[in-house]
């Protein structure tokens, strides 16, 4: 396929499709960390296995800014890196160990099963089929997103409806292409898709107007929207299209360390509901709240059962912050994606987050 001169100025600018996309097929190591050898392959000793090695192999994307990107520094930052980091300091007490490797989204899933990686975090959408047949073990959802679609503003295309065979662009061999391809058939709509493999061209096609929309994750088109050529011409439907709830994932056979990534994620989470952050974790080391206590591990011997340090929380808050601070670091109002939380809020706010008990 004949790339064009916008295609060529636009890919290195443009980056991956939050729920399944990042196609630069590259890894990378965690600057100032000496690069590990591969991962031994997924066995009921996994975290045996991470301790041996003394750092964590972290599979993301490197491309989706505000979840996991490679800023010009040569340093990782997003929310998926920041689960990485909370993982690696419940572990080792030090967010710094982890070796990032970079995965599209055809070999996240090899690499996971095969032990290249650890963990996934990788704006990698929770489904019954990649929860059974491609054999990975989901952690709790740390973002929940749904996918629209972006047109130009003066294209007069207000609704799904208005879309009738008009062409589409989507990125083949995602749940983007499926859920597209299921709601124009459910509402008999025809339409054109013009699918490509490599997420940049997909995004550069539309911005060359050979798409008359595009489709991803909302995210994604926030995003992606800031860096088009012309921002304020592209407008997102309001019509969400489908549920995407975004999770880490370990390689199935191995209960321990699932729940110990499980857990590291609830830590986030349960420690913005008590209302412990990483500026005052140390003041509330002394609380007589029993369920402060366990949870910083001052009382009880939880952190045990999951192979850890029973202060395992107080290192994840000290190092890496609560989700309110993950959040608001890589998609707050401060950043230039500036995402409301939405249905990202505690439950307690109105949104879909919540924690089990530490107890």
């Amino acid at each position: 396929m004949r790339k064009s001169a916008l295609i060529l100025a636009i890919a290195p600018l443009v980056f991956a499709i939050a729920s399944c996309s990042g196609d630069s097929g590259q890894t990378a190591n965690t600057p100032g960390t000496p690069g590990s050898s591969p991962a031994a392959p997924a066995t009921r000793n996994r975290w045996d296995s991470i301790k041996s090695r003394g750092q964590l192999s972290c599979g993301v994307s490197g491309e989706v800014p505000g979840f996991s990107f490679v800023g010009t520094d040569g340093k990782y930052s997003g929310i998926d890196v920041d689960i990485c980091r909370a993982i690696a300091a419940a572990l080792f007490d030090n967010p710094d160990a982890v070796e990032f490797r970079n995965l599209n989204s055809k070999e996240r899933f090899t690499a996971l099963q095969t032990g290249e990686v650890d963990v996934l975090s990788r704006n990698t959408t929770w489904t019954l089929s990649r929860d059974t047949s491609v054999g990975l073990e989901f952690a709790p959802v740390v973002f929940y997103d749904g996918q629209a679609i972006m047109v130009r503003k003066n294209s007069n295309i207000k609704s799904l409806a208005d879309l009738k065979g008009k062409a589409i662009c989507v990125q083949t061999g995602t749940t983007t292409e499926q859920n597209l391809a299921d709601q124009m058939r459910k509402r008999s709509i025809t339409y054109k898709p013009v699918v490509f493999e490599d997420v940049n061209v997909t995004f550069a096609t539309y911005a060359e107007g050979r798409c008359d929309g595009i489709t991803a994750d909302r995210s994604a088109l926030v995003s992606r929207g800031t860096i088009l050529p012309k921002p304020e011409d592209n407008v997102i439907l309001d019509e969400v299209i489908s549920s995407e709830p975004l999770a880490p994932a370990v390689a199935k056979g191995d209960a321990r360390w699932g729940d110990a990534v499980k857990w590291v994620v609830y830590s986030l989470v349960k420690a913005e509901e008590l209302g412990i952050n990483s500026q005052n974790v140390g003041q509330f080391a002394a609380s007589n709240d029993p369920d402060i206590k366990r949870f910083l591990g001052t009382e009880g011997n939880l952190g045990e059962g999951l192979g850890l340090t029973n202060d395992f929380a107080a290192r994840i808050i000290k190092h890496v912050g609560n989700y309110a601070e993950v959040y608001d670091r890589n998609l707050g109002p401060k950043t230039k994606l500036n995402l409301a939380r939405g249905q990202n809020q505690l439950w307690s706010k109105g949104g879909l987050l919540y924690s089990p008990p530490f107890r």
